[in-house]
Formats: C-alpha cells, sequence, structure tokens
C-alpha cells in the first residue's frame, strides 16, 4: 500500500521552519519517515508539461515518450475512458474555465468546476457544429473530458490541465502558424459558450462558466508498458496540494493535522505503508524497511530523513 501527498514537499527552506512542527502535526507520519528507505526523482514541469504527481503516474504506468514528446502526452491514453486501438494517438480536449489575469489568463481545470453529466451533453451537442468542417472531430468521452482527432500534422506540444491551471495559460497556449485553426476553432467555442444555457445556470448558481477546452496528449496506449493499473494499490490526499501552492503554512499544518487522524493514525497498527511525498521540483518515495523499528535506533538515523526533507543544497 502507498499513501501518494502531493504537495507534501515545502521547498527546503520552507521545509526546515516547519520541520520542528511536524511531530506535533503528524507524528505517525514522521515515523514512517525515519524508518523508511527514501529515493528522491527529480521533477521538472517546465520541461515535462505535468505536475509532480502527473509524472509519478506516468512513471508507475511505464510511459515511455516519443522523441518529438514531452512526458504529459501520456496522460491522454492514461485518463482515456473509452478504449481506442493501442497504437492510436489519443488527445484530449479537458472542459475549463479561462480568465484573464495579471499575467495573461488564468485557468481552473475541470475538477475545480463540479461540472455535471447534463452540462457536459449539452455543451458537448452544441460544440458539434463548430467542430464540422473544421478538420477536427470531436468525441464523447467522459464527463470532463473529450477526445479529439487532429488534423494531419498538428501535433503539438502541451501541459496538462492542472499544470497551467497554477501557472499561466499564456506559458503553453500554442502560438505558432499550424495552430491557427486550433486557436480560432477555441475562440468560435467560447463566443458560442458566453450565453449557453449551461453557463447562464451556473452564473444564477454562483459558478464560474464552463467557457474554453484545453487539448493536451499524443501518446498511444501501448507507450504505456505497465498499463493503467499499477498505482490500484495507492490512496491519494491532496489536502496538502491547496495550501503549499499557494504557501500557506498555517492551511497546510492544519491539513497535515487532519490528515493524521484521518489517514495516518489508523494505519499505525497495520503493515506500514509506503509514502511518496511531492514538491514542486521533486518527488520521494519512502519504502518500509525490514526491521526499520529497530534500525531507527542507530546513532543519528531518527534524524536521517532531515537530509532530503530539506536539503542544503
Amino acid at each position: 500500500m502507498q499513501i501518494v501527498l502531493p504537495g507534501a514537499l515545502p521547498d527546503p527552506r520552507e521545509a526546515r521552519e516547519l520541520t520542528s512542527y511536524l511531530q506535533n502535526a503528524a507524528p505517525t507520519l514522521v515515523r514512517w519517515l525515519e524508518q523508511g528507505r527514501a529515493r528522491t526523482i527529480a521533477a521538472d514541469p517546465a520541461s515535462s508539461g505535468c505536475t509532480p504527481h502527473e509524472q509519478w503516474l506516468l512513471a508507475a504506468s511505464g510511459f515511455k515518450p516519443r522523441k518529438e514528446q514531452n512526458l504529459s502526452a501520456g496522460l491522454a491514453p492514461l485518463w482515456l475512458q473509452q478504449p481506442v486501438a493501442d497504437n492510436t494517438s489519443v488527445w484530449l480536449t479537458e472542459l475549463v474555465h479561462v480568465s484573464p489575469s495579471r499575467d495573461g489568463a488564468a485557468l481552473l481545470p475541470a475538477r475545480e468546476l463540479a461540472i455535471t453529466r447534463e452540462q457536459s451533453v449539452a455543451l458537448f451537442e452544441s460544440a458539434q457544429p463548430l467542430f464540422a468542417d473544421s478538420g477536427f472531430t470531436l468525441h464523447a468521452d467522459s464527463i470532463e473530458r473529450w477526445r479529439l482527432e487532429l488534423p494531419a500534422g498538428f501535433a503539438p506540444q502541451s501541459a496538462s490541465p492542472a499544470l497551467v491551471s497554477i501557472s499561466t495559460v499564456n506559458d503553453w497556449w500554442p502560438q505558432d502558424v499550424d495552430a491557427r485553426p486550433w486557436r480560432r476553432l477555441v475562440n468560435e467555442l467560447q463566443m458560442a459558450w458566453f450565453e449557453h444555457p449551461v453557463n447562464q445556470t451556473r452564473y444564477r448558481q454562483s459558478l464560474v462558466p464552463i467557457n474554453s477546452l484545453w487539448l493536451f496528449g499524443g501518446a498511444s496506449a501501448e507507450q504505456l508498458t505497465f498499463g493503467k493499473d499499477k498505482t490500484s494499490d495507492a490512496q491519494t490526499h491532496d489536502a496538502l496540494l491547496a495550501p503549499a501552492t499557494s504557501h500557506d503554512w498555517g492551511g497546510w499544518l492544519a491539513a497535515l493535522q487532519q490528515l493524521e487522524a484521518a489517514v495516518f493514525k489508523p494505519l499505525a497498527g497495520g503493515p506500514t505503508p509506503g509514502v511518496v511525498l511531492m514538491g514542486t521540483d521533486r518527488i520521494v518515495e519512502v519504502q518500509p524497511m525490514p526491521w526499520g523499528q529497530w534500525i531507527q535506533w542507530l546513532p543519528g538515523s531518527r534524524l536521517a530523513w532531515r537530509k532530503w526533507w530539506s536539503p542544503q543544497n
């Protein structure tokens, strides 16, 4: 069993300041860190096009990007609900909200929009006429994402909606000539959805509109060499991610205390789970060691985890 914790690794300076609070906030987690063997994996969202959590999921599925692909290309076949041939390049479009921001444009991903099946179906039906004769073919797949067939020769490198939501649309919006038909289609879609009944209802419910699509993917299922079920024994808890992203460390500690009570402490009497902690640029996998409860009594061993928790360089 693995406990996966996005947002659990503050940057080194902040981690050092938080170390003294960890024992009180999450003593069970600290004990697992003391008794385990850690492996640090570098993460570079700017080149991978995905968050560290998504990088870990793709690694667990054995994804191998091709030379022209970034890592996020594998998310489309990983998340696809309706199967296609294993050698088919899979592109997904996620229903999102895009709004102006100080840095250009900000994106809210589907998981933050509370999209209903009825809303997704209605927007899909309204989008279909716009896609006719555009060179793009739209297929229903799930409530939050639709599959898209792209015109020949168009295979942009993009980023996952989750990564774009914590950076900026302008960093990832394709600007080359080949992307012109896609940009034009998205603009037409945004205008068509501006007064769509779905969004009029969402306005009345004080919800932001679903006003755009975000394209990503390009890989095929045959590039997932371990398949999709490798992480079936993993429990992901993302309560730390939002306060870590906003550097709200008081809120982060409060969320950690809640995880201690609801998740960590109830597991304390059973087999020690593996723990996967994620920050902005690294992932640390902590695996339980045989006789770990005895190893911790060796000189200095109880503090060894602090070297990777808050590295000095």
